[in-house]
C-alpha cells in the first residue's frame, strides 16, 4: 500500500525529525517529589523537558488541556501555560515541542494555526479526535499534512484509521494511531481489553500496513491478577520486559514514553535502555511468532541489532535463531523477565551475556512476558 501511494512531494526534508516524545496525557502529568503542583502548567513542562534533555529525548509533547477548552480555538492558550517559555527553554535544552490539537480546531484555521505555531518554534502538532474514514476525512488527512509541511511542521495523527501511504507523500506524517493501545489500560478491565493478546496479533495484521503510535512504555507493570484500570496511576498489562520489548516489536518513527518521569527516574537502568533504541531502522527481519501467540523480531540501525520478543499470558520458552543477524558467539545487552515475574510483573533481570556459538538462543517469557537484547556489530 505505502509504494502503490504518490511519491514524495517535498524538496526538502532534511528538517523532519523523528525521535522519541515524553507524554504527559497517559500518566496524567503524575510527577511527584517536586517543590511545586504538578499539572497543565509552566513548571511541570520545564520538568518533562528536563528529563527528556537528560535523556536524550528528543521531544515533549503538551496534550489535550494546553488550549482552552470549549471554544475550539487554538489560538487561545490557558493562563497557567506560557508557551513562549516553555519553548525557548525546551530550545536550550536540546528538546522539541508538540502540540496536541482536536482535528475540528485545526481545520477551522489550518494556515493561520500552522503558521503561528510555527514562527513560535513549535517542531509539530498530534492531532487528534478524527474518529472517521470517509472521503471527507481522508482528504482532511492531505490538507493537514500539506499545510503542516509548508510550515515544516510534523504530524502525529491520533484517532484515525491505520495509514494507507500517506505518510510516502508527506514523509511529515511520523505516526498514526489506528490500533488499541495502551491509552485502554486508563479505563478498561482484563475482560475488555487483553493487552497481551492483542500485542501478539498487531504485528501480523495492523503494523503490516505502517507505523503505529501505540504509545508504551509503562513503568508500572500488572499480571493478571494484578493488573488494574487507573486514570491517574495507570498500569500495563504483562511484564516490564514486555513493555521494553515493544520498542523494537512495534514500529513507530515518533516513539512515545507514556508513563511519569518521576517513574522513569525510578527506574534509570530501564529508561536508559530504551532511550537509545532507534526508532527508524535499516533492516528488520522476523525471527519467529504465531499469530495470537508469541512474536520475535529483529531490528538493525547502522551496525547495533535489537531484538523484541512478546508473548500472551502463556508462559513459554523460545530458540531464537540469531545466525540471521550474525550473531553466533556475540556479547549482548539483555533485559528479560525476572525468576518472579508471573507474581510481580516489575521482576526483571538486567545482564551482559553471550550469544552461543551456534547462535540458538533458548529465551523464557513469563506469562505476559517479553525479552529484549542489544548487539553490537564488530
Amino acid at each position: 500500500v505505502y509504494r502503490l501511494a504518490e511519491p514524495c512531494k517535498l524538496k526538502d526534508t532534511g528538517w523532519i525529525k523523528p525521535g522519541k516524545v515524553a507524554w504527559d496525557w497517559w500518566n496524567d502529568w503524575s510527577i511527584y517529589n517536586v517543590p511545586f503542583k504538578a499539572g497543565i502548567n509552566t513548571e511541570t513542562y520545564k520538568y518533562y523537558i528536563d528529563f527528556a534533555s537528560r535523556y536524550g529525548i528528543e521531544y515533549v509533547v503538551l496534550d489535550d488541556g494546553w488550549s482552552v477548552r470549549g471554544p475550539a480555538d487554538l489560538m487561545q492558550v490557558v493562563p497557567e501555560i506560557d508557551l513562549k517559555e516553555i519553548i525557548a527553554y525546551g530550545r536550550k535544552k536540546g528538546v522539541g515541542i508538540i502540540l496536541w490539537a482536536g482535528s475540528y480546531a485545526l481545520d477551522k484555521d489550518l494556515e493561520n494555526v500552522c503558521r503561528h505555531y510555527a514562527e513560535m518554534g513549535v517542531k509539530g502538532f498530534k492531532v487528534d479526535v478524527i474518529n472517521r474514514d470517509d472521503q471527507r476525512a481522508v482528504d482532511y488527512h492531505y490538507r493537514i499534512a500539506e499545510a503542516a509541511a509548508r510550515h515544516k511542521l510534523v504530524l502525529d495523527i491520533h484517532g484515525t484509521f491505520k495509514p494507507a501511504g500517506l505518510n510516502r507523500t508527506y514523509p511529515n506524517v511520523l505516526n498514526f494511531e489506528g490500533v488499541c493501545g495502551m491509552e485502554f489500560n486508563k479505563w478498561s478491565s482484563l475482560e475488555e481489553y487483553d493487552q497481551m493478546n492483542g500485542d501478539v496479533t498487531i504485528p501480523f495484521v495492523r503494523m503490516l500496513a505502517g507505523p503505529m503510535d501505540y504509545t508504551q512504555g509503562a513503568m508500572l507493570n500488572g499480571t493478571r491478577q494484578t493488573y488494574r484500570a487507573s486514570g491517574s496511576e495507570p498500569m500495563s498489562q504483562g511484564t516490564r520486559c514486555h513493555q521494553l520489548a515493544e520498542y523494537t516489536v512495534f514500529l513507530s518513527p515518533l516513539g512515545m514514553l507514556c508513563d511519569s518521569p518521576t517513574h522513569y527516574e525510578q527506574e534509570a537502568e530501564c529508561t536508559t535502555f530504551i532511550s537509545q533504541i532507534p526508532t527508524v531502522w535499516d533492516e528488520t527481519i522476523p525471527l519467529c511468532g504465531e499469530v495470537g501467540e508469541y512474536v520475535a523480531i529483529a531490528r538493525r540501525k547502522g551496525n547495533v541489532w535489537y531484538v523484541g520478543a512478546l508473548t500472551n499470558w502463556t508462559e513459554r520458552n523460545l530458540t531464537l535463531d540469531l545466525n540471521t543477524i550474525n550473531g553466533a558467539g556475540k556479547q549482548i545487552e539483555v533485559f528479560r523477565d525476572g525468576p518472579n515475574a508471573a507474581k510481580h510483573a516489575q521482576d526483571y533481570i538486567h545482564e551482559t551475556t553471550q550469544i552461543p556459538a551456534n547462535g540458538q538462543l533458548k529465551v523464557y517469557l513469563a506469562p505476559g512476558g517479553g525479552y529484549t537484547l542489544k548487539m553490537a556489530a564488530e
